[in-house]
């Protein structure tokens, strides 16, 4: 009966938990993996809890990429990720990229040093009552490319932040995907606010570190850089 117990709160946490697999385009959903590196997490769907670890960059299962390709996607357009099953947690969604250096590829390069810059943050709704989270309970999550940047190879990172266990150090579990991309078009503005994964986050950011349930916040600054904009 114990076995059978600790069999089922497995189970729970499993399905509590989540990855986001597949590139999501103007196409639709690709298959899963294929233009993602697959995350350690494929199989256990369990969170990164650890800022400093270099997990914190891409989840990656394996160096290298995996054998994922890269998607050709034009600056402007709309691109995002599959969340299997579903983000079942209240945080924080964003999104970053990273301009892959000359001489190398999307499929080649590993997204190390001061090279990441935010494109969309999402926090939550803020009332009396509560905070609400827009992202809870999809199954997408979708950005929009900045039309600015220059043409080129790309990695594309998105990042959920649970923050329902966070009131201690530690307790955020982040959710993170990376995904290859070529952009085509755009224009020649120099992203700014660049960081790097791991090292953009100190496990007591107060993005990172917060009671989300009591007392309500009145207000929420998430984690990392600003969004950069064009």
């Amino acid at each position: 009966m114990k076995a059978f117990t600790a069999l089922l709160s497995l189970v729970s946490a499993v399905q509590a938990h989540y990855t986001f697999p597949a590139l999501v385009t103007g196409s639709g959903a690709t298959s899963k993996w294929e233009y993602v590196r697959k995350t350690t997490n494929y199989q256990s769907n369990g969170p990164v809890t650890d800022v400093t670890s270099e997990q914190f960059r891409c989840y990656q299962l394996a160096p290298g990429n995996e054998g994922a390709k890269t998607m050709t996607v034009a600056a402007g357009s709309t691109v995002g990720f599959t969340a299997d099953a579903s983000v079942s947690h209240p945080g924080t969604l964003q999104f970053y990229m990273a301009k892959v250096p000359a001489g190398q590829t999307a499929d080649s390069w590993d997204g190390s040093g001061a090279v990441w810059f935010k494109i969309f943050s999402q926090g939550p709704n803020i009332a009396p009552s509560g905070l609400t989270w827009p992202s809870q309970g999809a199954k997408q999550v979708t950005t929009k490319i900045p039309e600015c940047i220059p043409a080129g190879d790309y990695l594309l990172r998105v990042e959920h932040i649970a923050l329902h266990s966070a009131g201690s150090v530690g307790g955020a579990q982040t959710y993170i995907s990376c995904a290859q991309l070529t952009v085509t078009g755009g224009g020649s503005k120099t992203p700014t606010n660049l960081v790097s994964f791991p090292g953009a986050y100190k496990a007591t950011d107060p993005g990172l570190l917060i009671n989300i349930y009591y007392p309500v916040p009145t207000s929420y600054t998430a984690p990392g850089p600003e969004v950069f904009t064009c």
